[in-house]
């Protein structure tokens, strides 16, 4: 039974570190994209492309500056397993 709580327990840390490094550019998107939708709305402008490229472009630049941390965390959480096993 021991074997079945480690299992749970790395699936569980997976899904947290998948969380941890997905939600700052996700995050960056929801932003991008309440404020894109804000100014459609104040405007009457009713275009798709307008809220998408923009959002795409900050997604985008927002994972290339946060590489190094995402790196950093990735290190981190491989040396955890490693040592579990």
């Amino acid at each position: 039974m021991q074997y079945d709580t480690t299992s749970l327990e790395l699936v569980r840390e997976a899904l947290i570190m998948a969380l941890k490094i997905s939600a700052p550019i996700l995050g960056a998107g929801l932003i991008v994209g309440l404020v894109i939708s804000l100014v459609q709305t104040v405007t009457s402008i009713q275009d798709q492309t307008l809220s998408f490229v923009p959002k795409i472009v900050v997604m985008i630049l927002a994972a290339a500056l946060l590489i190094p941390w995402v790196a950093q965390r990735l290190i981190e959480y491989s040396a955890e397993l490693f040592r579990l096993v």
